[in-house]
């Protein structure tokens, strides 16, 4: 278990608000960033969303104001923290949404709040990610920080200028090798776990790592209802189609959360 788990404090440090909270909030989507990101990328989202929903946007170690804290590179880790810290938000509905390494850590999260905190999700919403057992192992953290900087910025996520400049690249290039790390070791699950909750996989039609077929297979992980949507665009669709995604998982988010409440309760009973 990691030594922070049970540090109110520490759990804090991994939550973002941009906006503040409303009173007729009915659900609380928190947003998981992909490899080498920061809360930021949903900095806007807020504004996108209507008072329904309460966003909160997680930090990872080794980043912004976390940047003198140890790097995760271990999944479970990972989750484990991440679980903890969001788990005290459960008194409304609980959503999460997960940007490409994001989305890995997602579903993983999502395993641990029920079989840990007795949390079910209302809805997860997995985008730009293959799923968990199509996720390859790689070595490609052991390589230099050119051969790391130039598949980010195929990718088309990270400014071209930050990781020209040799001070800023030194200053980022920790995080985005531990994210590397963390997602080429991912430990493959024997039965990939089926969860009890929605599942909605987005992805750009352009984007070379993801195909529709691929996508699909999310269903697997899920008894309940699954599906998918594509955007114009690559692995960072996102960026140009926020308004857009954005209406579509809170529209998707609180058909869950006015279905769960018809149906019974998000909590679960202690195992």
């Amino acid at each position: 278990m990691s030594p922070h788990t049970d540090d109110p404090s520490s759990r804090d440090a991994w939550l973002r608000r941009y906006s503040a909270v409303s009173p007729t909030a009915e659900a609380t989507l928190v947003c998981l960033p992909h490899a080498g990101g920061a809360p930021t990328f949903f900095r806007d989202w807020p504004g996108l969303l209507s008072p329904a929903l309460d966003l909160v946007s997680v930090c990872y170690p080794g980043r912004q104001d976390r940047f003198h804290e140890r790097c995760v590179t271990d999944m479970a880790e990972m989750a484990e923290e991440v679980a903890a810290a969001v788990a005290p938000l459960a008194d409304r509905p609980l959503a999460v949404f997960g940007h490409s390494m994001g989305a890995a850590v997602g579903y993983e999260v999502a395993r641990l709040l029920r079989a840990r905190h007795g949390i079910r999700l209302a809805h997860l919403f997995v985008s730009g990610m293959v799923p968990p057992h199509r996720i390859p192992v790689g070595t490609r953290h052991l390589e230099g920080d050119a051969a790391l900087a130039a598949d980010i910025l195929e990718q088309g996520g990270t400014d071209a200028r930050m990781l020209a400049d040799d001070e800023l690249r030194a200053f980022v290039m920790p995080a985005i090798r531990a994210d590397y790390q963390l997602m080429e070791t991912y430990p493959r699950h024997a039965g990939d776990e089926v969860l009890d909750t929605p599942i909605t996989a987005y992805y750009g039609r352009q984007d070379a790592d993801v195909t529709a077929p691929v996508m699909r297979e999310w269903g697997r992980y899920t008894d309940t209802p699954a599906d998918t949507r594509s955007f114009d665009g690559g692995h960072f669709y996102l960026q140009e189609a926020a308004r857009t995604l954005a209406a579509d998982v809170e529209g998707r988010l609180l058909a869950s959360v006015r279905g769960t409440a018809a149906g019974g309760p998000a909590l679960l009973s202690p195992r």
